[in-house]
Order: C-alpha cells, then sequence, then structure tokens
C-alpha cells in the first residue's frame, strides 16, 4: 500500500517538483499552495507524511504544525525553511516537527529521510508496551492507565516509547536526542532532561521517586517495566 504524502510548499516549480519526485516513488500526493489550503488538506484527510514549508501565505507552517499535532495527528511532519535560522528550526521541533531541512536542499536527501521517518513509523505500529497501570500503543498513539487515555505530547510519547522499548537498559542522551529529535543541531540533551521531567510528573506517583523512569548517573536514562 502506497503512503499520503501532503505537500505544502507556495514556490509553484519547488512544488511541482517534489509532487513529481513522490509520485514517482509510490506515493499518493496531495498538493496544496498555501497554508489555508494546506491546514484544511492535513485535518480533512489523514497524511502519513506532511512536507511543510514554514513561510506560508495565509497560514504559516508552525500554526499547521500546531494544529495537526493538537489533532493527534502522528503523520511525520518534515519542515522546510530558507531561513536556517535556530530559532526557527528550535520552534518547529517543539510543536511537534520530526525533522528539518533548510533551502535549497537535494530533493533525493529529502525523499531519504522522509522513507527513514515512514519506516520507523511503520516498526512502531503494532508495539503494546505495558507497565504497572499503564498501556503504551503504539497502533493509537495513546497511552492508557487504567483504560483512561494519559495526555502527552508528541515529543513525550515518542521518549516513553523509545524508553519502553528498551526495558533495564540504560539509554544515554544523545542516543535518546537522535531517536526522539532527530539529526538536529538546534536541541541539546538538556530538551531531554526537561521532556523527562514533564513526563515523569503524568505518570510517576511521586516524579521524585521515579518508578519507571530512572535517572542514571552520567548516562542517561533506564525505564523499568
Amino acid at each position: 500500500m502506497s503512503h499520503r504524502v501532503l505537500i505544502v510548499e507556495d514556490d509553484a516549480a519547488l512544488l511541482r517538483g517534489l509532487k513529481d519526485s513522490f509520485a514517482a516513488q509510490g506515493y499518493r500526493v496531495e498538493a496544496a499552495a498555501d497554508g489555508e489550503a494546506g491546514l484544511a488538506a492535513a485535518l480533512a484527510g489523514e497524511p502519513e507524511l506532511i512536507v511543510l514549508d514554514i513561510m506560508l501565505p495565509k497560514v504559516n507552517g508552525y500554526e499547521i504544525c500546531r494544529a495537526v499535532r493538537e489533532r493527534g495527528s502522528d503523520a511525520a511532519i518534515i519542515m522546510l525553511t530558507a531561513k536556517g535560522q535556530e530559532e526557527d528550526i528550535v520552534l518547529g521541533l517543539n510543536l511537534g516537527a520530526d525533522d528539518y531541512l533548510t533551502k535549497p536542499f537535494r530533493v533525493r536527501e529529502l525523499m531519504a529521510r522522509a522513507n527513514a521517518l515512514l519506516r520507523r513509523t511503520r516498526a512502531r505500529q503494532d508495539e503494546v508496551f505495558r507497565f504497572g497501570e499503564f498501556e503504551l500503543d503504539g497502533a493509537a498513539h495513546k497511552l492508557f492507565r487504567a483504560g483512561r487515555v494519559v495526555a502527552l505530547t508528541a515529543k513525550e510519547f515518542r521518549l516513553l516509547e523509545f524508553l519502553a522499548g528498551r526495558p533495564g537498559r540504560a539509554v544515554t542522551r544523545d542516543a535518546i536526542l537522535d531517536a526522539v529529535w532527530g539529526r538536529s543541531i538546534a536541541v541539546t540533551t538538556r530538551s531531554v532532561d526537561r521532556c523527562v521531567t514533564t513526563l515523569r510528573a503524568k505518570i510517576e506517583a511521586d516524579p521524585r521517586r521515579p518508578v519507571y523512569i530512572h535517572t542514571v548517573r552520567d548516562i542517561g536514562y533506564r525505564c523499568e517495566a
């Protein structure tokens, strides 16, 4: 079954080239030339991948990314930026983007990143992790506690999923960064620590004495299931 991709880009030539490239690899392609149309397409359809320009007319890429994540979508999102400024990249990643490319970029690199993101998503889909009263459902992209949904951000979910898939193993902060935030120069290991803190507040009875997510001194974290 072919993957569904939504491309939101206001540069007509680039949009046409990306549509042709994805279609040539068997993707089912939907395209939008402004943010308003892109937002409507993202919320009305169920794209598995969104290639999203940041600077768009009517509605910018940040607003689209935020709305998609608030809807609970697990679509892979790659943001495109012409600025290449650290603050732009950080904001996009914090809103739930999975990766970014700075213009100009090679279409082959974009395709490689898109394929890698979708492989990771597909590998997670059938995984269910259980610990204590919790059940982490990769297919539903939800965490349940005694049958009730626990609200997590996209990064919190990916962090818990990554750790839960390696029970009892010490995982370095760098490994977590690579798996959860992707290859970005704009985030540091402090981002991991902050995310662990907010996640513990949601799943631990006493975040100061964690039962599930333990700190491994000078290394990173370990999940005890």
